[in-house]
């Protein structure tokens, strides 16, 4: 490692201050906790999961069903899909943990993009916590990731139709794509090997990941000072220290006041987790039934935050196929990789495209940044529209228009909704700061 890069680390992580969690301040600002809440659920997700794992089979074998739904009473049905069955309606409280699994994965994505937004628009990623940007990054998309392997793992006939367009999207990669087919799925889905497969990704290998980065995320958060919002006279005052001082962090100590309030927000994140799942259902694998290769479910979509991906893949046309020294670049490529690729790449390099010289340790006001601020409601509006085109069949079925005819509308959508609302959005942000920004 260069001179100038041990340098770079040094800055952004103090190695040369020897700070201890204990002595850690914590602003008392309620939207500092979305980190947390993303990390408890975390932990749900891998209790629960480990429950699950303790009765589920990851095999495509048939074996006879003798269990208590009487659809399916004696028939040779695919190992995984009976233990599915068995964990739902054979296993005390089962039912209530699959779903508990579930809804926490939600959360979990939900809680680390909501804390993304949070950072963005308080300009929290800015130097010197570049580091702990690209690692929350990351872990979104290893959320991501997480939520589809464990698609397949039911293999009912909608988990099979949904994990096979994955596979499409990676065999369609130019050069590479046998290859990634075959590592990811080992080979053609579904074959033997797909559940198997995708249940080590699923259970080890991507857990082992967030894990990690997990790790690396709270150690970069203990070595550095936490952002702080901008402090009132008043309180700068009753701490005794300059309005404007960097070098002093008010908020509570990380024991016992900050350890009592993640206690609470642990307990308040099971308790509405345990409320979804006692209320509301998940995915039913009896209405689809175990896989069929015969037959393909009239309704097949990815969850929310997988939506917008499906929306590129949905409307770029077939006619922007082109092939160079005899590689072909498909459009299902270009529309499920490429762009969501570029899409990812420009949110985690972001610190470093908005790159700011100087350490900042008061979060900023989103309206007193219109630049930052149109850019990101840009982004949003983006991701939103794109999810609608995901949806494109259900829009297409209520309003009378086939998709042949509303695909090419939304593709426009996709340009001209986020430019529009970017502009928008700096116009009035820019106006009420009284063109400053």
């Amino acid at each position: 490692m260069s001179v100038g890069a041990l340098s770079w680390l040094s800055d952004r992580l103090h190695l040369d201050e020897n700070q201890g969690l204990l002595g850690k301040a914590f602003p008392a600002e309620d939207s500092f906790l979305l980190g947390e809440v993303a990390l408890f659920s975390f932990v749900i997700i891998v209790l629960s999961g480990i429950f699950l794992g303790a009765f589920y089979e990851p095999s495509t074998v048939d074996v006879a069903y003798n269990g208590v739904v009487d659809q399916f009473q004696g028939e040779e049905l695919p190992a995984a899909f009976v233990s599915v069955l068995h964990i739902t309606y054979g296993v005390p409280f089962g039912m209530f943990i699959r779903r508990l699994h579930h809804w926490a994965a939600h959360l979990f994505v939900a809680s680390i993009a909501l804390h993304m937004f949070r950072v963005y628009f308080n300009g929290a990623y800015r130097n010197p916590r570049e580091i702990n940007w690209v690692i929350g990054s990351l872990l979104a998309v290893l959320a991501m990731a997480a939520s589809y392997t464990g698609y397949a793992l039911p293999f009912d006939e909608f988990a099979s139709t949904a994990t096979g367009i994955g596979y499409n999207i990676a065999a369609s990669v130019p050069i590479f794509g046998d290859f990634l087919a075959q590592l990811v799925f080992a080979g053609e889905f579904p074959s033997a090997g797909a559940i198997p497969r995708l249940y080590f990704l699923h259970v080890l290998l991507i857990p082992a990941l967030i894990v990690g980065l997990l790790v690396v995320h709270m150690l970069v958060l203990v070595k550095q000072k936490h952002t702080e919002g901008e402090r009132s006279s008043s309180e700068a005052a009753a701490a005794d220290v300059d309005q404007d001082d960097e070098s002093v962090v008010l908020g509570l100590p990380a024991y016992p006041n900050q350890a009592a309030v993640g206690a609470v927000v642990f307990f308040l994140t099971a308790g509405v987790l345990s409320l979804l799942a006692g209320f509301l259902p998940v995915h039913n694998i009896v209405a689809y039934g175990p896989n069929d290769p015969a037959s393909t479910p009239g309704l097949v979509m990815p969850d929310w935050f997988l939506m917008w991906l499906y929306g590129f893949l949905k409307v770029l046309p077939g006619w922007m196929a082109f092939s160079v020294a005899g590689v072909e670049f498909s459009a299902e490529f270009l529309g499920a990789l490429v762009l969501p690729t570029l899409v990812i790449g420009v949110v985690v390099l972001w610190p470093f495209i908005e790159s700011d010289p100087g350490p900042k340790h008061f979060t900023a006001d989103p309206l007193a940044a219109p630049k930052r601020t149109a850019i990101g409601i840009a982004g949003i509006a983006l991701v939103l529209v794109a999810s609608l085109a995901g949806m494109n069949n259900l829009f297409g079925g209520a309003l009378g228009i086939s998709t042949d005819v509303l695909n090419p509308i939304l593709a426009v959508a996709i340009l001209v909704v986020p430019i529009a609302a970017g502009v928008v959005t700096y116009v009035i942000v820019d106006t009420g700061t009284g063109g400053n920004g």
